[in-house]
C-alpha cells in the first residue's frame, strides 16, 4: 500500500457519504480527522487470507476483486470499482480472520475508515446509522445479483445478466481470466462469447 503524505487533502469519502444522507457539521468534522487515503499499485494484495481486515475502503478511482483458492485455482467473487465500498465482511464486521484475498486489478485510489472509528460514528451519530442500513440494503441487493448469477446455468446469460446488472463501462476493464472466473465460465468460452456481442 503506498499511503497517501497528506491525508485530509481529498476526503472523498465525506461527499459520497452525504450523498447517500446529509451529514451533521460534528460527522463530518470527526471524519475529516479520521479518514485516511491511500493507494495500491496494481495486482497488489490488500488483504489476505487469514487476516482480519479492519477497513472499511471507498473507491475513488481503481478496480478490486475478491477471491479464494481452491486447491490451486483462484475464485474471483466479486468485482467492485469507483464509488463501490468494499471490505472483508467477516474481518470487518466480526473481527474474525478472512478466508478470502483482496487484490487491486488496476492503480487503485481509496479512502478507508478503521473498524473502532465506525463503530463510534454508528454509536453517536444517528445518520451514520441511516447511512449503515442504507449501505447494507446495497450489499444485499448485489449479494442477490451474486446469488441469481450463480443460478444461471447458461454462460451467456450469465454474461448478458452481469452486464445487464453491473456498470457496462466497466467489463473492458476487467481482465478476462478474472471475469471468467466470476461468471464460472472458461476464458475461451468468455472470449467467444465477448466477440459474439461486440
Amino acid at each position: 500500500m503506498l499511503p497517501n503524505q497528506n491525508p485530509k487533502k481529498n476526503l472523498y469519502i465525506i461527499f459520497f457519504l452525504n450523498s447517500i444522507y446529509p451529514l451533521s457539521p460534528n460527522l463530518k468534522d470527526y471524519l475529516a480527522d479520521k479518514i485516511k487515503s491511500c493507494s495500491f499499485e496494481k495486482n497488489e494484495l490488500i488483504s489476505t487470507a487469514g487476516e482480519v481486515c479492519d477497513r472499511l475502503y471507498l473507491i475513488k478511482r481503481g478496480m478490486v476483486r475478491g477471491y479464494f483458492v481452491s486447491d490451486t485455482s483462484e475464485i474471483t467473487t466479486w468485482i467492485d470499482s469507483e464509488n463501490e465500498v468494499f471490505t472483508s465482511i467477516t474481518g470487518f464486521f466480526r473481527n474474525q480472520k478472512s478466508e478470502e484475498y483482496i487484490q487491486s486489478l488496476e492503480t487503485t485510489y481509496c479512502d478507508y475508515l478503521e473498524y473502532k472509528d465506525y463503530k463510534y460514528c454508528l454509536n453517536h451519530f444517528p445518520e451514520m446509522r441511516h447511512i449503515n442500513r442504507i449501505l447494507l440494503e446495497e450489499y444485499y441487493i448485489l449479494a442477490e445479483h451474486r446469488v441469481y448469477l450463480a443460478r444461471i446455468p447458461n454462460a451467456g446469460k450469465r454474461l448478458d445478466f452481469f452486464m445487464k446488472n453491473r456498470k457496462p463501462e466497466i467489463i473492458d476493464r476487467i481482465p478476462r481470466k478474472h471475469l471468467a472466473s466470476y461468471l464460472a465460465i472458461r476464458p475461451e468460452t468468455l472470449s467467444r462469447l465477448m466477440k459474439e456481442r461486440s
